[in-house]
């Protein structure tokens, strides 16, 4: 059992708290919901002291006699706040404690989530970009709010997850053999226990992998997406870690849960994708891009279900191009030269189709000059090869123009061999910073 602080700030989505708050303990965990005064006009006390069993205080100066916000956060294995309003977000990047919730979270020393949740506009919002950046470079994990219908007839970005993602989200820290406070304020937030480096090849590095597939809404209901599952990344995640690495995982949607002992971020959307990542690679000495992005997104999101028309007439969904986040960060890692901080070495996956044209080497051939990342690993993809599956066959590409390394099997050796090829690459030094 886990002891959860649950802040409930003042958003329309506070009634998706109380759904948290019922998986937390029907996972038999102990949760101490602390709702701010405002949120009570969504949701009363009386239904947070019904579901969690324990009072519900808002303010410093109830239950003064156990000096309540500061015993909460020191007794805390894990505090979450959802959802995360614009106004708490501020708070607790400017370090007040002008209420119980804000002077809880600078008490612990244990890991804290934060989901947000307001209208496109306030998630937009120079001073809440600037917020969420504060509090993700003091180890904050923010989840990437949802893409759909908010208050009223608005749709977009800031709709809060559903319950059961937040509670996957940080369903590692709720392992029971994840220690208590596995990270504090000051260092990076995981989905699970950061696994400490160990010896290996890659001890004393870091290494940020992207897994999954993106998806892009096409209304609140539907979505184009990919087949990826996420399962070649997990398994280059553990080869790392084998390898003694610190893993920073950038999970897109997949099949399986995120692997245990790494530094855990979410996105759904290329355009999530690419700011997370960009995020996780700084500082790190390689970037494993294995997520499928989707290559196009839907040119407008529609804030109500596409409905069957009475005439029969078929919508027309017009596509724009998604940003390919591999080669901007290539040309950003340019533009910043030595003075930068982003990974000397970045290796890219091309899912590749061969055509009457050319083949997969020859399009990954081409597609490694066109990106100008250190290498790329090519695999051939359809209905039936690789994506969903247990095997692959690889064929890892050099820009220094080495010898092609062939890998087939599981796709944890397809892993431990790529893990491999990155070893050696950074052994060699011919891309130290």
């Amino acid at each position: 059992m886990k002891r959860i602080v649950l802040g409930v700030s003042a958003g329309i989505a506070a009634y998706k708290a109380a759904l948290l708050l019922r998986l937390f303990k029907e996972a038999g965990h102990h949760v101490d919901v602390i709702p701010t005064t405002a949120s009570l006009e969504f949701v009363g006390a009386a239904t947070w002291e019904a579901l969690s069993g324990n009072p519900v205080h808002t303010s410093v100066f109830e239950a003064v006699d156990t000096v309540n916000h500061v015993r909460l956060g020191q007794e805390a294995d894990l505090v979450v706040i959802a959802p995360a309003t614009a106004d708490v977000l501020a708070r607790a990047a400017a370090g007040m404690a002008n209420d119980l919730l804000t002077g809880t979270l600078l008490a612990t020393g244990a890991p804290v989530v934060m989901a947000p949740a307001m209208h496109t506009e306030m998630w937009e919002h120079p001073a809440t970009v600037a917020n969420v950046a504060t509090l993700r470079s003091r180890g904050v994990h923010i989840i990437e709010p949802a893409v759909g219908r908010l208050t009223g007839k608005d749709s977009g970005a800031g709709r809060l997850p559903d319950p059961e993602e937040i509670f996957a989200a940080v369903a590692g820290y709720l392992d029971e053999t994840a220690p208590s406070g596995a990270s504090g304020p000051d260092t990076p937030m995981a989905g699970t226990a950061p696994r400490t480096a160990g010896p290996g090849p890659l001890a004393g590095k870091v290494v940020a992998i992207s897994a999954g597939g993106t998806r892009e809404p096409l209304d609140p209901v539907r979505y184009l997406g990919n087949r990826s599952s996420g399962r070649q990344g997990i398994a280059l995640a553990k080869a790392a870690l084998v390898a003694g690495a610190t893993v920073r995982f950038i999970a897109a949607h997949m099949d399986l849960p995120a692997p245990e002992g790494v530094e855990l971020s979410t996105a759904s959307t290329a355009a999530q994708l690419q700011g997370a990542v960009t995020e996780a690679a700084r500082g790190a000495d390689v970037l494993i891009m294995s997520a499928a992005v989707a290559d196009f997104r839907p040119a407008e999101y529609v804030g109500s279900k596409i409905k069957k028309s009475d005439d029969h007439a078929d919508p027309v969904i017009t596509l724009v191009r998604n940003p390919d986040i591999l080669a901007m960060l290539i040309a950003q890692r340019a533009a910043e030269g030595v003075a930068g901080d982003l990974p000397p070495l970045v290796v890219g996956f091309a899912a590749e189709t061969g055509d009457a044209e050319a083949g997969v080497l020859e399009y990954g051939a081409a597609k490694l000059a066109r990106k100008g990342c250190e290498m790329l690993v090519v695999n051939e993809v359809g209905e039936n090869l690789t994506f969903g599956t247990d095997e692959n066959t690889v064929t890892i590409l050099f820009a220094d123009g080495a010898e092609p390394v062939h890998a087939s099997g599981s796709k944890d050796q397809v892993a431990s061999s790529v893990i491999e090829a990155v070893a050696g690459a950074l052994g060699e030094g011919t891309r130290d910073r």
